[in-house]
């Protein structure tokens, strides 16, 4: 079996959930004894965390940092192994697996391009991706990650987000300058089957992604792959609501 194109670091462990302390620590329980994780993600992870719920926890790679564990995934049903889901919720992962899934030829949106930049600088925002090939437009991408579902709809964002709502004005002065600009939402859950934006949540951002598509940005939603052995992608992505 090949490798995830995101793979785990050896030393993850299944903890169990015990509660979140303001935006970037998690208390669980590992064997039984009490740990605490950091956590990255600075949404509500709204409807994940559930007190009891297992946790797979990935080793700090820097020895020297304060916490020794990172929270990775969550698990979303009745019974561990089976009987439900694995949800990802570190929000780097988006921009790891877009670079990973380009050089691994797995963007058929992104087909021609031979070379990928990192948070290049456009205007006034900083864009998690830029992409060049021969006699092709420039190609600058957005990442985001998502976690919430609500009736086989992936739905982003799960918390007011004014930060994301100017990437979307950037990436339509992108495309009006004659340039390719793209939403590449990461959703690390499996129970989806199409995706929108979470009017309910945020309206603002709702309003303001479908206007950017009105102008010509791109929205690839691609649905992650989750094991304990790390994460994948699939190539095609899911239809806008």
């Amino acid at each position: 079996m090949s490798l995830p194109l995101l793979p785990f670091p050896s030393g993850c462990v299944v903890a169990r959930l015990v509660r979140r302390e303001k935006r970037f620590f998690v208390h669980v329980l590992i064997d039984g004894k009490p740990d605490v994780a950091h956590t990255n993600n600075t949404g509500s992870m709204l409807g994940l965390l559930r007190p009891g719920a297992p946790v797979l926890l990935s080793p700090a790679q820097n020895p020297e940092r304060k916490l020794r564990w990172t929270l990775e995934l969550v698990w979303c049903g009745t019974a561990y192994p089976r009987g439900g889901f694995w949800a990802g919720v570190n929000t780097s992962t988006p921009n790891r697996m877009l670079e990973a899934a380009f050089r691994a030829g797995r963007l058929p949106w992104a087909e021609g391009y031979t070379a990928f930049f990192r948070e290049k600088v456009r205007g006034e925002s900083r864009l998690d991706g830029m992409l060049e090939g021969p006699g092709m437009p420039r190609l600058w991408v957005e990442c985001k990650n998502v976690t919430m579902a609500e009736d086989d709809v992936a739905l982003f964002p799960d918390a007011v987000s004014a930060r994301g709502l100017k990437h979307l004005g950037s990436l339509e002065s992108i495309v009006a300058a004659g340039e390719r600009a793209a939403m590449f939402y990461c959703i690390q859950r499996p129970d989806a089957c199409c995706f929108g934006p979470a009017d309910m949540i945020d309206p603002a951002y709702a309003a303001g992604l479908r206007e950017a598509v009105g102008r010509g940005v791109e929205v690839y939603p691609h649905l992650a792959v989750l094991s304990e052995a790390g994460i994948d992608l699939r190539s095609m992505w899911l239809p806008l609501v």
